[in-house]
């Protein structure tokens, strides 16, 4: 009996060390990931509050012997012309991303109903074809795009931007909400309806509660995807006061010097808005994947 008991002892021991293995190995590589993803933003942080002197120093310096915040202050002070272009890029991209955010819920929250809830010929054909435009780089649509966009006079508009953000990040949010849409029992609506509520009704009071983590998940990938994209900005627009921030901060390259220090707050003032969003609302995110992944 000892020796049985023993065997089951050294087992045990032997799986816990194992076990210990694969946790601090995941720890280490959650750390390296974390200083991977962190320490190009502390860098970027350290260099705007450098001079422009010693942002060009080489070897580095690690730590500017006398930081200062003039770079923040000339991007905020609207009595300069750097300060009034990037608080209109600012605003911009402030205001495309919402509208895109807006619209994407308004569109995908009930279009996903339909594709969980309804059944009408060709839906599941439909559902992948909408899926079908992520298999394809975002640069493929470019000249189509910039071509149809100017047949209806929407060049150097901030409507053409937020057509685009749609046409790309509706597919995902579609997606995403129908997975959390099949994983709430129908037949809490259906008890809804039972006690006189309209299909409608049931919608508004029963599933629409249970869905937020899916439609604020959605609602941040929107806004993420419209406030960093690049490309399209930079090809629909070319007057100064249309221009978003990612095109925007283009002004501090010029032909014989660059801003850095410039250039490191405005993308650090740039990147604040995304982190502190995703911080504050990551759990719905995060349940939102896990839900619409999960069919219970």
């Amino acid at each position: 009996m000892s020796t049985i008991a023993e065997t089951a002892a050294r087992g045990q021991a032997r799986r816990r060390l194992r076990f210990d293995g694969w946790r601090w190995g995941g720890r280490i590589f959650l750390v390296f990931m974390l200083l991977y993803t962190a320490l190009p933003m502390v860098w970027m942080l350290i260099t705007s509050i450098k001079s422009g002197f010693a942002a060009m120093q080489f070897p580095p310096q690690w730590w500017p012997d006398q930081p200062t915040l003039a770079s923040y202050q000339k991007l905020l002070d609207p009595q300069n012309s750097v300060g009034q272009d990037f608080l209109r890029f600012f605003w911009n991209s402030l205001f495309v991303s919402t509208a895109t955010t807006v619209l994407s819920v308004i569109v995908a929250v009930p279009a996903a109903y339909a594709f969980s809830r309804f059944t009408f010929p060709g839906r599941n054909f439909l559902f992948f074809t909408v899926l079908l435009r992520n298999m394809f780089p975002a640069v493929i649509f470019l000249v189509p795009l910039f071509i149809l966009m100017r047949a209806i006079g929407l060049v150097n508009t901030h409507g053409s931007l937020i057509l685009t953000y749609l046409t790309f990040g509706l597919p995902l949010a579609i997606w995403l909400l129908k997975g959390f849409y099949d994983n709430i029992p129908v037949q809490l609506e259906q008890a809804a309806r039972i006690d006189g509520a309209t299909r409608f009704q049931a919608f508004i009071l029963i599933v629409m509660p249970l869905s937020t983590p899916g439609i604020i998940a959605t609602a941040i990938y929107s806004f993420i995807g419209a406030w960093n994209e690049y490309i399209y900005a930079y090809t629909f627009l070319s007057k100064n006061e249309q221009l978003t921030l990612p095109v925007g901060i283009q002004r501090f390259f010029s032909e014989n010097t660059t801003d850095f220090p410039g250039l490191m707050a405005a993308s650090f003032m740039m990147s604040v808005p995304v982190v502190v969003l995703f911080l504050v609302l990551q759990r719905y995110f995060v349940r939102a994947l896990t839900e619409g992944a999960v069919k219970h």
